[in-house]
């Protein structure tokens, strides 16, 4: 197991990477209730950007639905804590692995029908840093509303490729608000949510584009949107 390190705010959003869990399993239900799995996924930390899409986020309040689903379809998935949450599509499953208990540290892992993990989230108050120089291309990112106020920046669904010595690598997942800055400049911070850290990120198996047009088809397409949904429907009270 690596060293654990507190979380602080100049670490970066790749907490899960690096982290390997051992501990007791625990299980969520649709209610908050609980159920068993590990998982562990996140991107790393980068440094220079392009163009970025926004395109008007939904009214406030509204959780987003997934295509091809209505909103009694949903399930909402609530972390030990009763505060933080998100919602999934029904058919879609959600498992929680708890490593610790205090400091609370558990990896949430979001699973298709077919059982594919497509969605790895860490919340805790333990986290490590990794950090890579990159170039990075904003291939769209909106502003999650529920977790507006709960921490600064506002957190952000975004998908976005970092591009190092011409290897692209394709991110999706929930950043510290905007994945780049007005002035140019990669964010670099975690998501904090009080005294918690949280990543959510979409889990891609090796390279998943052949290039960038390939990869807004498939984002723009049935699957890419319901991650999206997904990553859009979290809140924090």
């Amino acid at each position: 197991m690596r060293p654990a390190h507190r979380a602080a705010t100049s670490m970066a959003l790749t907490a899960v990477a690096a982290l390997t869990l051992t501990g007791c399993m625990a299980s969520v239900s649709s209610e908050g209730a609980a159920s068993p799995a590990p998982m562990a996924s996140a991107p790393a930390s980068p440094s220079l950007t392009s163009e970025t899409r926004t395109p008007s986020p939904a009214a406030a309040g509204e959780r987003p639905v997934p295509p091809g689903f209505s909103a009694d379809s949903l399930v909402t998935f609530t972390f030990p804590d009763g505060r933080l949450s998100f919602q999934y599509p029904r058919g879609w499953h959600a498992e929680l692995f708890e490593a610790s208990a205090s400091p609370f540290v558990g990896t949430a892992t979001v699973s298709d029908p077919t059982s594919q993990a497509k969605i790895s989230i860490y919340t805790g108050e333990i986290a490590d840093v990794v950090a890579s120089t990159v170039d990075r291309t904003v291939i769209e990112t909106d502003p999650v509303l529920g977790l507006r106020g709960h921490s600064v920046p506002t957190p952000h669904s975004s998908f976005f490729v970092d591009r190092t010595d011409g290897a692209a690598t394709y991110r999706m997942g929930l950043t510290a608000g905007l994945p780049v800055s007005p002035d140019g400049e990669v964010q670099h911070g975690l998501i904090m949510l009080g005294n918690r850290v949280l990543s959510a990120d979409v889990v891609f198996a090796g390279q998943p584009f052949a290039n960038d047009e390939a990869a807004k088809e498939w984002y723009w397409g049935v699957e890419g949107q319901t991650l999206k949904a997904v990553l859009m429907s979290f809140t924090y009270r």
